[in-house]
C-alpha cells in the first residue's frame, strides 16, 4: 500500500507502458488525424475552387491562409487557457469548434463566407494541437516520450493520406463539398471523448483534486494500491512558475525561446505551402490532377514514416540531431523535385519532403513540450505554434505568388525548401543549460521513491 507522499512526476517518468498510456494516445492520435486532414483538404480543395469561382493564385493562397490566421489566435488563446482550466475541457471546446465550422464550410456559396467559416475553424485547430501534445507528452513514461509525442502526432500525416484518397475518390462524383462534410465527423465522437479522455494530471493535483488523481496514477502503476487520500506533490512546485508569456523569457530560456519560435516560423511555412499548394505545383510541372492527388498521398506517407521513425531514433540519440537530418534532407529533397526524374524517383522525393516538412514539425512540437516545465508546457507550446502559424499564412500566399508570377518551376520547389535550412541553424543553436532545464525531469531519489510502496 502507498503511503506518504507520492511524487506524481517520477511516478510517470518511471512507469511501464500500460492500456491507459495506449487510451491517451489512441484519442489524442484520433483528435489529431482531423487536424491532419484539415490541412490536406486545401491542397485538394484549391484548384477546384479556383475553377468554380474564378480565382486567381494569389486569392486562392489568400483563402487558404484564412484557417491558418484563425489557428494563430487559437494556438494563442488555448495554449495559455489549458493551463488554467485543464487540458481536456479546451480540447472538446476546440473538437466542437473546428469539426463544426468545417464541416458548415462544405456549405459556404462564395469566397467571403468560405473565408470566415475557415477562419473559425482554424481557432479549433490551433488550439487543440498544443493541448494534444502537452497531454501526451505529460503522461507518457520518460524513456518513450518521444515515441509517442510523435506515434500520437503521426495521425496528422495519416489524416493527410486520408485526404488525399479521399480526395482522389469522392471529388469527381461529389465536388469539393464533400471533403468538408467528412469533417463533421468528430462531433459524433464528443460523447466518447468525454468519457474516456483523461484530464491532465497536474492540473488534477494543483487544483487539488486527489481523488481523481489517485484513480489515475493507480492506473499508471498497477502494481503499487494507492490510497485516495495519498499527498500527492510534484517536482516543479519547488519552482513553480505563472502560465504567462513573459515565463518563457525566464530562467535563461529567452534566447532558446526565441530560437523555436522561429524553427516554428519556417517549418510551418514549408509545410503549409506544400499541403495547399502541392497539386497545384505538380500540376504546374506538367502532371495531372490525378497523378498530384497521389503526389500528396506519397507525401503524407513519407510523413507518416519520417515521424514515427524519428520519434524511436530521437529517443535513442536525441531530438535535436534528428530534426536536423529531417530538415537537410528535406532541402535537399525539395530542391531535386524541380528537375525531370523518373516518377518512381519524383514519389520517393515527395516522401522525403513529407517527412521532413511534417516530421520535423512534430518533432519540433515533442522538443519544445520537453523544454519547458510543466506550469508553462501548454503556454509554451501554444506560444510557439501561434508565432508558426504567421509563417503558415505567409507560406500559401507566397506560393501563390510565385505561381501568379509564372516563374520555372525549379525556383518554386527551391523557394519551398529553403526555409527548412533555417530551421535546422535554429534547432542547432538551441542550448538546454541547468536553469533551462525541465524541473519536472529532476529526480527524486530512486530510493525515497521505492519507500513509499510495499
Amino acid at each position: 500500500m502507498t503511503t506518504g507522499t507520492l511524487n506524481v512526476n517520477q511516478v510517470i517518468d518511471e512507469a511501464k507502458f500500460t492500456p491507459f498510456h495506449f487510451k491517451v494516445v489512441f484519442w489524442c492520435l484520433l483528435i489529431i488525424l482531423f487536424d491532419g486532414y484539415d490541412l490536406a483538404i486545401n491542397g485538394v480543395a484549391l484548384p477546384l475552387l479556383m475553377q468554380e469561382w474564378s480565382l486567381t493564385a494569389v486569392q486562392a493562397g489568400m483563402l487558404a491562409s484564412t484557417a491558418l490566421a484563425g489557428m494563430m489566435f487559437g494556438a494563442m488563446m488555448f495554449g495559455t487557457l489549458a493551463d488554467k482550466i485543464g487540458r481536456k475541457k479546451v480540447i472538446l471546446i476546440c473538437v466542437v469548434l473546428f469539426s463544426g465550422f468545417t464541416f458548415a464550410g462544405g456549405f459556404a456559396s462564395n469566397p467571403t463566407e468560405f473565408g470566415l467559416l475557415r477562419f473559425l475553424a482554424g481557432l479549433g485547430i490551433g488550439g487543440v494541437m498544443p493541448n494534444l501534445v502537452a497531454l501526451t507528452s505529460e503522461y507518457a513514461p520518460q524513456r518513450l516520450r518521444a515515441t509517442l509525442v510523435t506515434t500520437m502526432f503521426s495521425g496528422y500525416a495519416v489524416g493527410g493520406v486520408m485526404a488525399a484518397l479521399f480526395g482522389a475518390w469522392f471529388t469527381p462524383s461529389f465536388g469539393w463539398e464533400i471533403m468538408f462534410f467528412i469533417a463533421g465527423v468528430p462531433l459524433l465522437l464528443l460523447p466518447l471523448l468525454w468519457k474516456f479522455l483523461p484530464e491532465s494530471l497536474t492540473f488534477l493535483v494543483k487544483v487539488q483534486k486527489n481523488e481523481q488523481a489517485c484513480a489515475i496514477l493507480q492506473r499508471l502503476e498497477p502494481e503499487a494500491n494507492i490510497q485516495l487520500n495519498a499527498k500527492l506533490e510534484l517536482t516543479e512546485v519547488k519552482v513553480a512558475e505563472p502560465a504567462f508569456v513573459s515565463s518563457l523569457f525566464k530562467q535563461g530560456r529567452s534566447g532558446s525561446t526565441l530560437l523555436f519560435w522561429l524553427a516554428f516560423f519556417m517549418c510551418l511555412l514549408t509545410l503549409y505551402a506544400l499541403g495547399s499548394w502541392l497539386p497545384k505545383l505538380m500540376m504546374a510541372a506538367g502532371y495531372s490532377m490525378g497523378s498530384s492527388l497521389m503526389f500528396l498521398l506519397a507525401m503524407n506517407i513519407g510523413a507518416v514514416i519520417g515521424t514515427v521513425g524519428g520519434g524511436i531514433l530521437a529517443d535513442k540519440f536525441h531530438l535535436k540531431p534528428v530534426i536536423i537530418t529531417l530538415c537537410l534532407s528535406g532541402a535537399v529533397a525539395l530542391s531535386l523535385l524541380g528537375f525531370k526524374s523518373p516518377q518512381p524517383v519524383i514519389y520517393l522525393l515527395v516522401a522525403v519532403a513529407g517527412a521532413s516538412a511534417i516530421g520535423s514539425q512534430i518533432l519540433l512540437y515533442s522538443y519544445v513540450a520537453q523544454y519547458y516545465p510543466l506550469s508553462v508546457r501548454s503556454t509554451g507550446i501554444g506560444w510557439a505554434s501561434a508565432v508558426g502559424r504567421s509563417g503558415a499564412i505567409v507560406g500559401p500566399i507566397l506560393i501563390g505568388m510565385l505561381l501568379g508570377m509564372e516563374l520555372p518551376h525549379q525556383i518554386n520547389f527551391m523557394a519551398v525548401g529553403f526555409p527548412v535550412v533555417i530551421v535546422a541553424i535554429a534547432v542547432a543553436l538551441i542550448v538546454r543549460t541547468e536553469r533551462t532545464a525541465d524541473v519536472d525531469s529532476v529526480k527524486v531519489p530512486k530510493k525515497a521513491y521505492k519507500s513509499i510502496k510495499t
